[in-house]
């Protein structure tokens, strides 16, 4: 199996103040882990606008642009910030996803894994949040069945934090189906599992706290590989959030690397069964360093595997 490494210097140019969580360390953690891996590695591009405005709206686009400070960093709400890199690490968040589905599409690589910052998960249309401000993984699933041509796509986001930007990019979309397993209570607040979207494509898993991965394992088993199968999807993309792991400073599950090697074995088994293996994968959460290193590892050597 061959994979694509996908990420890019600018990811280092989006800034947070001291002590955030969401910090430029994240990503030196995750590609410290992947050195020495034999992986195709390939530059981020930024997305194209048009990519962007199929979920975004342009004003809030200009918005953000408008907000770019000119040096430090500007709160846009008590978690998310921007800085004068911000945005162009956003472009390039959004357009490694599709370059890894381009790349997929095109057999160049049988899957991909998106190294990013900002993630995008908790971004909403014209709202950002949850230290995201491009839905990545919804704006690549939307590449896939507006450029690609694909009838179905689906997403399967495991952070330990809900997906709700995701889930209601994607909520009037059929061809996409979005499964989000997340700790419940926790913040956002979103996942109830009567939240299945306006055509039944949206499966929200609840854990509750403390949750280990056996548990999540059932989960899986009666709830998403069923329901995966059924809906036939011709590509598979993954928000890999590793804030599940026991380590992880922001939730309490207590998830292990062995678990993100089974849940992404999993899929990687649904794809080459149905769509010639194709998956994409793209960073989310994960906030203990040393946890997120190892657990990132694990899933692109799961990937590998494949």
């Amino acid at each position: 199996m061959t994979t694509a490494l996908i990420t890019h210097d600018d990811f280092h140019g989006h800034a947070t103040p001291p002590g955030h969580p969401e910090q430029v360390a994240r990503l030196d953690a995750v590609l410290g882990a992947l050195q020495g891996m034999d992986l195709v590695r390939v530059p981020a591009p930024a997305a194209a606008r048009d990519d962007v405005l199929r979920l975004h709206p342009a004003s809030y686009i200009d918005g953000l642009e408008q907000a770019l400070p000119p040096s430090g960093v500007r709160a846009l709400d008590a978690d998310t910030f921007l800085s004068p890199g911000s945005l162009a690490a956003a472009w390039r968040a959004a357009g490694a996803v599709i370059r890894g589905i381009d790349m997929v599409m095109a057999g160049e690589v049988t899957n991909a894994f998106a190294a990013v910052r900002p993630p995008g998960h908790h971004a909403e249309a014209d709202t950002p949040m949850g230290f995201c401000l491009f839905g990545n993984v919804a704006i690549g699933a939307m590449h896939a069945l507006e450029h690609h041509g694909l009838s179905r796509v689906a997403v399967v986001d495991f952070d330990v934090h809900h997906g709700n930007g995701t889930q209601a990019l994607l909520w009037d979309e059929p061809r996409a189906l979005f499964f989000s397993s997340h700790q419940m209570p926790l913040w956002p607040g979103t996942g109830r599992p009567d939240e299945t979207g306006a055509h039944d494509t949206i499966v929200n898993i609840p854990l509750a706290p403390e949750t280990g991965g056996a548990e999540m394992r059932r989960l899986y088993e009666a709830q998403v590989w069923p329901r995966l199968r059924e809906f036939a999807p011709e590509l598979i993309l993954i928000s890999a959030g590793f804030d599940a792991h026991a380590a992880d400073p922001l939730a309490n599950l207590n998830w292990g690397e062995d678990d993100f090697t089974w849940l992404t074995r999993n899929i990687c088994d649904v794809a080459r069964d149905l769509c010639g293996g194709r998956v994409v994968s793209a960073l989310e959460g994960g906030y203990d360093l040393e946890a997120l290193g190892a657990s990132a590892a694990a899933h692109v050597t799961a990937l590998k595997e494949a």
